[in-house]
């Protein structure tokens, strides 16, 4: 009954907030434009790799051959022992999923007495060694490893049969994370279960293989993150960091523990070991040491236990122990873990607010945290739920985490932190929060204040409806502010409001958060204005029209070839009616750094709305100067006439566009405080100090 009533409450509470939030979108946008901000809410599918099964190899006698170079960044070493349909099967594989990566292949064959020696000479570009007497699987990793002459040096078991794109992964995952020694990948195995996405060690040496027969798309294993260590049938790192730390210990000889030994001797040498699930490696396993530890080979998986508990003791110390909770133990490093409910899952490229969201997520992965994100809407969107996962967030989609009130039920006492974004999201999620995850500090992310924006954009319309509307928000985004534990705005000017609005409240700035470019382009090499912005914000909608109805024409008078350059997602009927030779309406742009980089003057023309504006931000941050009305730069810590030029006036605004176009030693002024500015108040370093505030408690009582 008590879970019935849960189920209900939130359900109920989820129906209200959809029924005002349609009212309101309703009453800005009209019903064709609610109807297309609905199927882009709803746009996404599954995982984008289908369930694939892999049947037992057989021996092929066909020759073929390996793109494999002279020059490589990886050498893969595959030490194999009998089994050669297996080898033949991982070399193909090999071939068939060569990526942009350049690599070799060292094969070393420790004595086998079947058809190896004489398949190994049909594979074209590939290095056979066979050694001279049998050496186990950590003497040929050795041996292997002696010969390369990659960057990198990769172990691959011969009962593997690699995918598409994994070794383009391994690569970018080591190069892009810092402080990664070792990476591994995600091995499943044939039938298509998951055998592992990383392993846990206990702090009495036994391991556990994350994941193990589960779904291998279900985002508890499908995001980057550090772990004890990685099976060796999949291993990368970097060759003189290999040779530095010894090779494989020989006291592992033949084999086992060996791969986790070193996993312990990469953290010993102040690096970290991480699993890529991006790379999928097929295991075929326990073809050559076979799966029972009371004889052959595998028996030493049992010996070597103890000699590994030997040698690490003081660091199992600091291991879980066992029957910790996998989703804890799995994270264990993780200085806190963080939960995010926003509504959709952020795409960076298309509007500031995603790009605000995913650059919090890097500030929290760079303090140490473990972030778990939930869009409410519960969908896998291709390329920016992958890109989250790349960043080492846990994200959460359906069907694997089709119901709430199950994910705070089982999981909510895990979070020390969990941030609600957006007033008609957090509003069915508060008490389910509270109930489950009492001992978490609730962060209300207003993104801005949006009773703010919607009764401003109710005068300049005189609209009723939308002043009804504003009421409503305002009541129920001060009812948030006053029973959340901090409050999160992202400007000092919302702060300031809220000071009145709602005296006693936590209120803290987390701006917007952006990557400091440069300039790299002088003036001479620019031409024309550009407006970015997504349309599914009504604000950039009356922002591009007011321009091009009221201010463009005073432009074109003085510089008749200038055009201005029209990109955001989403583009309605009304802006794409806007086009001409002179008004160039791109729409969504993948890549806009070209445009920042070349364009001469950004606008901002804004006549309403609340928040710090990231086309601004964006601009400043490439040096490329900015004219912008006053709600455009409204809690930015700008200088009029220093930083931006600002003007709300038609002919003013475009009288400042054609100064700043014309005037060199101006735009080189605006260019350099501009940049300034953001290097100061919206940078990584000004976000990180704004995100630690959240985990030091003021002392103010919980609402």
């Amino acid at each position: 009954m008590r879970g019935l009533r849960e189920s209900l409450a939130f359900r109920g509470a989820r129906l209200r907030s959809v029924f005002a939030r349609t009212r309101g979108s309703l009453a800005q946008r009209g019903l064709a434009g609610t109807l297309a901000r609905v199927l882009q809410e709803l746009r996404g599918r599954g995982p984008a790799r289908p369930r694939t099964t892999y049947a037992e190899p057989k021996d092929d006698a066909t020759p073929f051959a390996l793109p494999t170079s002279d020059a490589p960044r990886v050498s893969i070493v595959i030490p194999v022992y009998n089994k050669i349909a297996y080898t033949l099967a991982c070399l193909r594989s090999l071939g068939e999923h060569a990526g942009e990566t350049s690599f070799e292949v060292i094969v070393v064959d420790d004595g086998s007495s079947d058809a190896t020696p004489q398949r190994l000479a049909g594979v074209g570009g590939i290095r056979a060694i066979r050694n001279a007497k049998n050496l186990g699987f950590i003497g040929s990793c050795n041996t292997g490893a002696a010969e390369a002459r990659g960057e990198y040096v990769l172990f691959l078991n011969n009962d593997t049969v690699v995918t598409a794109g994994w070794l383009d992964a391994l690569v970018r995952c080591i190069e892009r994370t810092p402080r990664a020694g070792l990476v591994g990948s995600k091995l499943v195995y044939p039938d298509g279960r998951l055998q592992e996405a990383g392993g846990i060690v206990f702090d009495d040496g036994s391991g556990w293989n994350v994941g193990r027969f589960g779904d291998p798309d279900d985002p508890r294993y499908s995001f980057r993150r550090e772990v004890d260590y990685c099976s060796g049938a999949a291993i990368l790192l970097r060759r003189a960091l290999f040779e530095r730390l010894g090779r494989f210990d020989a006291r592992y000889t033949p084999a086992y523990y060996e791969d986790t030994d070193l996993a312990f001797a990469v953290r010993a040498a102040g690096l970290e070991v991480h699993v890529e699930p991006a790379s999928v490696v097929v295991h075929f396993e326990g073809i050559t040491s076979g799966t029972d530890t009371a004889s052959g080979t595998k028996r030493y998986q049992v010996v070597n236990r103890d000699k590994f508990v030997g040698k690490w003791k003081d660091a199992l110390a600091r291991q879980p122990k066992p029957g910790t909770p996998i989703t804890v133990a799995a994270t264990h490093r993780a200085k806190h873990r963080v939960l995010i409910v926003d509504a959709t899952t952020p795409m960076p490229d298309h509007d500031s607010g995603s790009l605000r969201m995913v650059n919090l997520m890097r500030v929290l992965a760079d303090l140490g945290c473990q972030t778990s994100f939930l869009p409410e809407n519960r969908l896998y969107v291709e390329r920016y739920t992958a890109a989250l996962q790349e960043l080492g967030v846990e994200a959460l989609y359906a069907p694997y985490a089709q119901d709430p009130l199950k994910l705070l039920r089982e999981r909510g006492r895990e979070f020390d932190l969990v941030i609600l974004s957006r007033h008609y999201v957090a509003a069915p999620y508060l008490g389910l929060v509270r109930l489950h995850a009492p001992q978490a500090r609730v962060v209300f992310d207003t993104v801005d204040l949006h009773y703010l924006r919607e009764q401003r954009a109710a005068e300049l319309a005189g609209d009723a409806a939308l002043a009804r509307h504003a009421a409503a928000t305002r009541a129920q985004e001060l009812r948030l502010i006053r029973e959340c534990d901090v409050t999160l705005v992202v400007s000092p000017v919302e702060q300031a409001l809220l000071v009145q609005d709602a005296p006693g409240a936590r209120v803290e700035v987390l701006s917007n958060v952006h990557e400091v470019y440069g300039c790299r382009r002088p003036f001479g090499e620019r031409s024309d204005l550009v407006f970015v912005g997504g349309f599914q914000h009504p604000p950039n909608t009356d922002a591009v029209a007011w321009f091009v109805g009221e201010v463009f024409p005073h432009v074109r008078t003085e510089l008749p070839d200038v055009r201005v350059h029209v990109i955001g997602s989403r583009v309605p009927e009304a802006i794409r009616a806007l086009a001409d030779d002179r008004v160039i309406v791109h729409g969504y742009v993948e890549d806009i750094l070209p445009y920042m980089d070349g364009c001469r003057v950004s606008i901002a023309p804004l006549r309403y709305g609340a928040g710090v504006k990231g086309k601004v931000n964006m601009a400043m941050s490439c040096g490329l100067p900015v004219v912008a009305t006053s709600a455009a730069v409204e809690g930015m810590h700008v200088r009029v006439g220093e930083d931006v030029l600002v003007a709300d006036d038609p002919v003013a605004f475009a009288a400042d566009v054609v100064r700043l176009y014309r005037d060199e030693t101006l735009w080189n002024t605006l260019s350099a405080n501009g940049l300034a500015n953001v290097e100061r108040h919206f940078s990584f370093a000004a976000a990180r100090a704004a995100v630690e505030r959240l985990f030091v408690d003021t002392g103010r009582a919980r609402p």
